[in-house]
């Protein structure tokens, strides 16, 4: 067998243009949650509820619209990416989106706006592995979880400024505007984007390597226990984004203006854990611990955060329910910043997107059951069981995160593929 070339070493000095292009990737996570929180809000006003009538079980069925997309397009949106580029390929998932949110404004029903939310999830789906193709096109390996968490960190706060400002201007103008305004703000996006976005100097002039086979991705340990990890554990963070303003409105009476000064807490402190996780992960391996084994502790001290999901439909203050949830969301986001870094830890920057994509379809499929399970369960029980159900899921998938995906370090069956030189 001939010996694969040895890999030239990573640069030692990585340009600064990286934190312009992390920079990008946070605003487009930041739209995507506008674009998908839009909703979780406009469902609470009245004129909404006239427009396009909804039961708890409808909107489970239309939230599992968005979530059945979102699973499969992150099956083709991450070897689309690595086979197009990230310039194009981000440019055209975020096109696809904000129109998709546009086209709300037409929805009458619970059949044409479920069609709207499968279009909005296809499209959706694509942001995550095209901003962890990015960071692994950008960072360096002991920059990764930090950078991974500043994009990520759009995430909860689109979260948190979409419910006031969309509360505001369905009190002021109506529920339509919020939906125009919010998918404008992607085509913004896409023309800084296109005449920003390059190749890396270090990696512009290698020999792209051939894409490597989704078939080979997809019998690997790491790829299936990761996704089956994120099937447990991403679908707690989508309940919070889907359901908790209706869950202030229908448990602790709150009208749409308190919504609206109060439901941005608990994707507030999403936002700080985004950051603390990769804080956490850069002082464990300053103090000497090594990459994965700083990346496994985090997760899993991260994860069990999430417990104080149960406490809190246990609690009949609202101050409470909402800070110990706001507890389960800084967990989260905590765990997800070490998360996102790990394919590009294990495989070749070539495969990153599709790794993450394969793996996302586990948070896709999972997201779409528990939210149609969530919207069974409100209307006959009410949310005391799916609060219990996602208090616990969080510990499934840290057991799979410590224990069934592996050593994280590269994968030597994709050695040739690689051109990153020797892990950090």
């Amino acid at each position: 067998m001939t010996p694969s070339p040895a890999p030239a070493p990573e640069p030692t000095a990585p340009s600064g243009l990286r934190w312009v292009m992390i920079g990008f990737a946070f605003f487009a996570t930041l739209i995507n949650y506008l674009d998908r929180q839009v909703l979780s809000v406009v469902v609470t006003s009245p004129d909404f509820k006239a427009a396009v009538p909804l039961t708890e079980e409808t909107y489970g069925y239309v939230t599992s619209a968005f979530m059945l997309a979102y699973a499969v397009m992150n099956g083709l949106s991450g070897p689309f990416i690595d086979r197009v580029g990230t310039r194009v390929g981000y440019a055209a998932c975020m096109l696809w989106w904000s129109v998709a949110g546009i086209l709300h404004v037409f929805a009458r029903g619970a059949f044409s706006l479920g069609l709207f939310r499968f279009l909005l999830g296809a499209g959706e789906a694509g942001n995550w592995p095209a901003a962890a193709k990015l960071v692994g096109e950008w960072f360096p390996p002991k920059e990764r979880a930090l950078a991974s968490g500043i994009f990520n960190s759009g995430a909860a706060i689109g979260a948190v400024i979409s419910t006031p400002v969309i509360a505001w201007l369905v009190l002021q103008w109506g529920w339509q505007p919020a939906f125009v305004i919010m998918g404008g703000l992607g085509l913004v996006w896409i023309a800084g984007w296109w005449w920003t976005y390059s190749v890396p100097k270090a990696g512009a002039g290698e020999v792209a390597p051939a894409p490597v086979p989704v078939r080979d991705l997809v019998r690997t340990r790491f790829v299936i226990m990761f996704t089956i990890s994120k099937v447990f554990m991403d679908p707690v963070w989508y309940f919070f984004v889907f359901w908790f303003p209706k869950y202030l409105s229908e448990v602790h009476h709150f009208s749409l203006k308190e919504i609206g000064w109060k439901g941005w807490i608990p994707y507030f402190t999403a936002a700080i854990g985004n950051l603390a996780g990769g804080v956490l992960t850069a002082q464990l391996i300053r103090r000497g611990v090594a990459v994965p084994a700083a990346r496994k502790i985090s997760t899993v001290a991260f994860a069990a955060l999430m417990l104080c999901t149960i406490p809190a439909i246990l609690t009949d203050r609202a101050w409470l329910a909402i800070a110990l949830i706001s507890l389960t969301t800084f967990g989260y986001t905590g765990y997800t910043a070490n998360t996102l870094a790990f394919p590009a830890d294990v495989f070749p920057k070539n495969a990153v997107a599709s790794v993450w994509g394969l793996a996302s379809m586990g948070s896709g499929f999972g997201g779409m059951l528990f939210m149609a399970l969530s919207g069974w369960l409100i209307a006959r029980h009410g949310y005391t069981p799916v609060f219990i159900g996602y208090g616990l899921m969080p510990v499934i998938a840290a057991l799979l995160i410590l224990f069934g995906i592996g050593a994280l370090r590269r994968d030597p069956r994709f050695a040739v593929n690689d051109r990153r030189g020797p892990a950090a």
